[in-house]
């Protein structure tokens, strides 16, 4: 995986962070979600790095990065501690302003970052998701039952000690779907105490202190300042839960919000690579997003 990349430990002044990053031309952040780490972007990110430098971390709780001292600390888990995680590592690699697309989880991480940090993030995708605080409001009884996870890894101590009983059981996945290096990274982080607890703290900050943060920038009036491109998968549940995803995201951003559904599951940068990687390349290349994937696809080959 990454063949041409480099892999190294980042020092930070809050976390230590594993990341790869390689390619050249613009940068372009990839943060993943839940319970991936960065190799979840192992076939994507090599297509992207043709035309950019691909900065792929684990965010901090997850995978080899560091963990909280204090897994009941909501803020140290909070979207916007990772975010301030990334603008300072991006830094620390050279670069005041980058894309970004962040993926599950992840793009909380992503949406706090552009929000917080409008002058350095010179794009934003979202992939398979809403912002937390309009989901949260738009809860039913449906949306308890599609994403229970979301309140039961919000409780202390109980789910810890049901994924770890059979992390195997709990989270699935093969060698076959996700590939080898990305399985056995991925089997590390789901079997490692510390690593569960982290990515749980994740969830907690996401119903205690995150949503609230949703509510501060929207009673001030603060939208995304960039040009915002939504992604999601055609076999999950977001055009089921929201309808019109693009339209659920334009309320927090202050252009016209363009997106696109691709043909797959949950976990797009594993089932559909070349056809995500398509979708990026065209709209962080300013040739917009949404278009034809195979356009796109023609971008990455030139």
């Amino acid at each position: 995986m990454f063949e041409t990349f480099k892999l190294e430990m980042v020092d930070l002044p809050e976390a230590t962070l594993r990341v790869r990053h390689g390619g050249s031309g613009p940068p372009l952040l990839l943060l993943h979600g839940h319970p991936r780490t960065h190799t979840t972007w192992y076939k994507v990110a090599p297509l992207l790095a043709q035309h950019f430098t691909v900065v792929c971390p684990d965010l901090r709780g997850f995978g080899k990065s560091s963990k909280p001292a204090d897994p009941h600390d909501h803020e140290a888990s909070s979207k916007r501690a990772k975010a301030g995680d990334c603008v300072t590592l991006m830094k620390h690699l050279g670069f005041d302003e980058f894309h970004l697309a962040g993926h599950d989880r992840g793009c909380y991480t992503a949406f706090r970052l552009a929000m917080d940090h409008p002058e350095r993030v010179l794009k934003l995708a979202v992939l398979d998701g809403v912002p937390i605080l309009s989901a949260l409001e738009r809860c039913d009884a449906r949306f308890a039952a599609r994403w229970w996870h979301w309140f039961f890894y919000a409780q202390p101590d109980k789910p810890e000690r049901a994924i770890l009983a059979d992390p195997d059981a709990w989270y699935g996945g093969t060698r076959e779907t996700l590939g080898p290096g990305n399985y056995e990274d991925y089997r590390v982080a789901i079997h490692d105490p510390d690593t569960v607890r982290g990515m749980l703290g994740d969830y907690r900050a996401g119903l205690y202190v995150d949503p609230l943060d949703d509510l501060d920038d929207r009673d001030a009036g603060r939208r995304l300042l960039c040009p915002v491109h939504v992604v999601w998968s055609k076999r999950d549940d977001l055009e089921e839960l929201y309808g019109d995803v693009p339209a659920t995201w334009q309320p927090w951003a202050a252009l016209p919000v363009t997106g696109a559904g691709l043909d797959c599951g949950h976990h797009m940068a594993e089932e559909a690579p070349e056809e995500l990687a398509a979708e990026l390349a065209a709209f962080f290349s300013g040739e917009g997003g949404g278009g034809p994937i195979s356009a796109a696809a023609q971008l990455l080959e030139t």
